[in-house]
C-alpha cells in the first residue's frame, strides 16, 4: 500500500468539512451486479449530513439489468412486491478520489447493505468483502493485479459538417449502430500490430490522456500497450491488496470509457466484438501473504525435490491447495468469469483461450497460469486466473477466486489434472481437463444446482440472485433474431 493510500485509509468523518471545504458537490458511485458504477451527483450539505450512518438507494438497481430492463423473474432484492425499496448506502471513505476529467469533482464508493445495516447478498463489494473477512480472520490477506484488452473504434459523426471530437460520443455510436450493422463501425486502427511503439503516437493525446487520468484516478497502469489486433490496447493495472485492486479495476473502465468520449473513441469491453480475430481478456493475477510478516504465501521455503506435479516445486502446500481449489470450482462459476452471452464467443479453440480445467507453468494457453521460481522471483509467485474476459465485473470474479482457494485450503484439496505441458494443444487429445461450459445457459444451469461448489462458496442468496440475472440474459438471447440468421434464411429456407 502507498503512502497515499495510507492517507485515504486514515479519513474520518471528523475530516470531511475540511477536505470538501472548496467543493459544492460531490459524487457518489456503487457497483451493480453487472460491473457498472450506478451513482449521482449530491450537494456537499447533503453528503455531509448522510456521510456516517449513509443514505437510501434505490434497490432497482438489483431489479433491472444493463439496460434498465426488469427481470423477466423477480428476484428476492428489488422487486414489484416490495416496492423496489430502498437499500442503505454506506459510504467507503477510504474510496476518495477526484475524478480528472469533471473538474476534480469529488468522488466515493459506496457499499450497498440492507436497510438494517447487514451485508446485501449480490451487493458486489459486499461479496468480495465478506471472502476477505474469512482470510484475514486467519491472518491471511490478498493481493491481485488485473489486465485488460478493449477494441477501439472512431466514433460516427453526428454532423457530416463537424469533425471536431466533441461532435462524436458514445449516444452517437449507439445511433449509428440503431442503423448500420455492428460491423461498419470504424476501429480507431486497422490490422494487427501489437506492442506497437508507432500505433500510440496516431492518437496520442487520446493515449496519454487515459495513462494520466488513471493515475490521477487512483487506479494506476503499470504497463500499456497495443494488442493484437484492429485498434486493440491492454492495460495492466498496479497489484495491490483485492479490495482496492477490484475497485481500480472497476474504475479505470469508468475511466477509460468517460475519457474516450472526449476524442470521439469508443471503447469496447465485449469479450468477442469481431469474428474471427482474438477477443477481449480480464486476466486477474492472485497471490496470499501474511497479514503480519507480509510473506507471500505461496513459496516454498525449500524446493520439493518430489513434487506431485512438475512446475510445483516452489509452490506451498497452501498454494497448491488454492490451486486445486480454483480447478475443481472453475466449471461451477462459469456465470462469474463468463458473463454474457457473447463471453462463450471468446471462449474457443484456436484463438489462445482456455477452453478446458487446465493450468501449467508459465503456460498461456491453460485457465489457470502458475507464475513461480525460475520464471520469477519467489515474491512474485502467483496464480493468473485467464478464463475471464474484459466483460467480467472484477469485484465478483476476485471474491470467486478468493472463495474457490479457500475452500482449497480448508479442504486440504490436491491438484486432480496434470499440468499442460509446453506446447501442448488445449483442448486436444493430451488435454485432460474437463471442457468448460460453452454457453451462458448451459454455465447458468450448473451455477445453479442444488448441489454446486458455487453455492458452497458464495451463498445461496447470491446464487439466486445472480443465476435469475443470468437466465434473463439466456432469455433475452433467445428470443432475439439476429443479423446472421435473416441473412442466411431469408432467401433460401
Amino acid at each position: 500500500m502507498s503512502d497515499e493510500d495510507k492517507h485515504f485509509h486514515e479519513l474520518t468523518h471528523a475530516d470531511l468539512p475540511e477536505l470538501l471545504k472548496h467543493d459544492a458537490g460531490v459524487k457518489v458511485g456503487g457497483v451493480d451486479i453487472d460491473g457498472i458504477i450506478r451513482g449521482k451527483l449530491m450537494s456537499k450539505k447533503k453528503f455531509l449530513s448522510i456521510a456516517e450512518p449513509g443514505f437510501g438507494f434505490c434497490s432497482v438497481i438489483f431489479g433491472w439489468d444493463m439496460h434498465d430492463q426488469t427481470y423477466f423473474r423477480e428476484l428476492k432484492i428489488s422487486n414489484a412486491e416490495n416496492g423496489y425499496r430502498d437499500m442503505l448506502a454506506e459510504v467507503d471513505l477510504s474510496s476518495y478520489r477526484r475524478i480528472p476529467w469533471e473538474n476534480n469533482v469529488p468522488f466515493f464508493l459506496v457499499s450497498f447493505r440492507e436497510p438494517t445495516g447487514e451485508s446485501l447478498s449480490a451487493c458486489p463489494r459486499s461479496l468480495l468483502e465478506r471472502a476477505v473477512e474469512k482470510m484475514e480472520a486467519k491472518g491471511v490477506g490478498a493481493l491481485a493485479g488485473a489486465e485488460y484488452e478493449f477494441y477501439t473504434f472512431k466514433a460516427p459523426e453526428t454532423s457530416t459538417s463537424s469533425s471536431q471530437p466533441s461532435e462524436r460520443n458514445s449516444s452517437a455510436t449507439a445511433t449509428f449502430l440503431r442503423e448500420n450493422p455492428a460491423n461498419s463501425l470504424p476501429s480507431l486502427e486497422e490490422g494487427m500490430f501489437g506492442y506497437s511503439l508507432t500505433r500510440p503516437v496516431h492518437n496520442q493525446d487520446w493515449y496519454y490522456a487515459i495513462f494520466a487520468a488513471s493515475q490521477q484516478f487512483r487506479c494506476d497502469i503499470e504497463g500499456w500497450h497495443t494488442e493484437s489486433g484492429p485498434g486493440v490496447y491492454e492495460a495492466a493495472l498496479e497489484y495491490g491488496e483485492v479490495r482496492e485492486m477490484a475497485d481500480k479495476a472497476a474504475l479505470f473502465k469508468l475511466t477509460v470509457k468517460n475519457m474516450s468520449s472526449k476524442f470521439g473513441i469508443t471503447p469496447c469491453f465485449m469479450a468477442k466484438p469481431r469474428a474471427n480475430l482474438p477477443g477481449n481478456s480480464g486476466h486477474m493475477h492472485m497471490s496470499l501473504s501474511d497479514l503480519k510478516t507480509k510473506k507471500n504465501l505461496f513459496v516454498r521455503e525449500e524446493a520439493d525435490s518430489n513434487p506431485p506435479h512438475e512446475g510445483l516445486e516452489h509452490v506451498s502446500d497452501l498454494g497448491r491447495h488454492f490451486l486445486a481449489g480454483l480447478l475443481e470450482g472453475l466449471p461451477d462459476v462459469m456465470p462469474i468469469v463468463a458473463p454474457t452471452v457473447n463471453s462463450y464467443k471468446r471462449l474457443v479453440e484456436n484463438f489462445w483461450a482456455p477452453v478446458t480445467v487446465s493450468w501449467g507453468l508459465e503456460h498461456r494457453a491453460a485457465s489457470i497460469r502458475l507464475i513461480a521460481p525460475p520464471s520469477c522471483p519467489p515474491k512474485g509467485t502467483r496464480f493468473e486466473i485467464r478464463v475471464p474476459g474484459a466483460d467480467t465485473n472484477p469485484h465478483l470474479v476476485l471474491a470467486t477466486i478468493l472463495a474457490l482457494g479457500y475452500r482449497g485450503i480448508e479442504k486440504k484439496l490436491e491438484i486432480s489434472v496434470p499440468p499442460l505441458g509446453k506446447g501442448q494443444e488445449v483442448g486436444g487429445k493430451l488435454d485432460k481437463g474437463e471442457r468448460l461450459a460453452k454457453s451462458l445457459k448451459e454455465a447458468t444451469a450448473r451455477f445453479a444446482a442444488k448441489d454446486s461448489i458455487a453455492r458452497e462458496c458464495l451463498g445461496d442468496d447470491f446464487v439466486d440472485h445472480y443465476a435469475g440475472t443470468r437466465e434473463h440474459e439466456v432469455r433475452l438471447w433467445d428470443e432475439a433474431v439476429t443479423d446472421w440468421e435473416v441473412k442466411r434464411y431469408i432467401e433460401t429456407v
